[in-house]
């Protein structure tokens, strides 16, 4: 008898498809995000207020900036006496990421036009991260909105409050109010430095921030510690530069 062959095994090696996530689970995760977020917008009523901004100022640039790390970077270069401009460009400069964050929710979300100004106002880290973080399409926008306007409301609504209270009682540093922004701010940003890279690039820029302040005009070692980024990515690229590469050079 004529041996015969097994057929051919064909593999699939298609990847298969993202399970689908509830909705509900979905608004949990997105309220979770909104709520604790939100709830630290009284941190900068109050640090607005002792820098001498008014209640009307205040509430302003939570409603027309609404990025939590600008805002408090612009009302900390007020605070220490900074140029308004210096202070202003500081705050521009750190809002500038969530132009790239908009580029990828852009294709992500595929909002429609009529929407998209509004979309774009919340195009912030939190809703970005939980957009992100969703396995389709459907999920992301129900993230994104529910993060978005969670945030906006409370972020908002606590601006106010915040303001208010530091009116009601006056000098904030005599309350040490005015080191809330600043620890709100660290208090959101340290779960996110996850690797090593990250890490070492926050450290740099805190050493680049503090080492400068005594010597320049306030807001401007803002800016100044921006360079902690391009720094590390240059001596990473030195590290990683293969040994031939290096000899072929010499």
């Amino acid at each position: 008898m004529a041996e015969q062959t097994a057929p051919p095994v064909i593999r699939d090696d298609t990847p298969a498809p993202a399970p689908a996530k509830p909705d509900a689970a979905v608004v949990r995760d997105a309220l979770g995000v909104g709520i604790a977020v939100g709830l630290s917008g009284f941190a900068f009523g109050v640090t607005s207020a002792g820098a001498g901004l008014s209640v009307l100022q205040t509430c302003l640039l939570s409603l027309l900036v609404f990025t939590g790390a600008s805002q408090f970077a612009l009302v900390g270069a007020l605070a220490a006496g900074g140029n308004p401009f210096t202070a202003a460009a500081g705050a521009f400069f750190l809002g500038t990421r969530n132009a790239f964050y908009g580029l990828r929710l852009s294709q992500l979300l595929a909002v429609p036009r009529a929407v998209r100004p509004l979309a774009a106002h919340w195009v912030i880290d939190e809703t970005t991260a939980v957009a992100l973080a969703q396995p389709s399409r459907r999920a992301a926008r129900i993230g994104f909105t529910v993060t978005g306007l969670t945030l906006y409301v409370l972020w908002n609504a606590t601006t106010l409050l915040g303001a208010l209270g530091a009116e009601a009682i006056g000098d904030t540093e005599a309350w040490g109010l005015d080191a809330a922004g600043p620890a709100v701010f660290l208090a959101l940003l340290a779960p996110m430095l996850k690797s090593a890279t990250e890490r070492a690039t926050a450290g740099i820029a805190v050493l680049l921030g503090l080492g400068l302040l005594p010597v320049l005009p306030a807001g401007v070692p803002v800016l100044a510690a921006a360079l902690a980024a391009p720094l590390v990515l240059w001596f990473r690229g030195r590290r990683t530069t293969p040994a031939g590469r290096e000899k072929d050079s010499r």
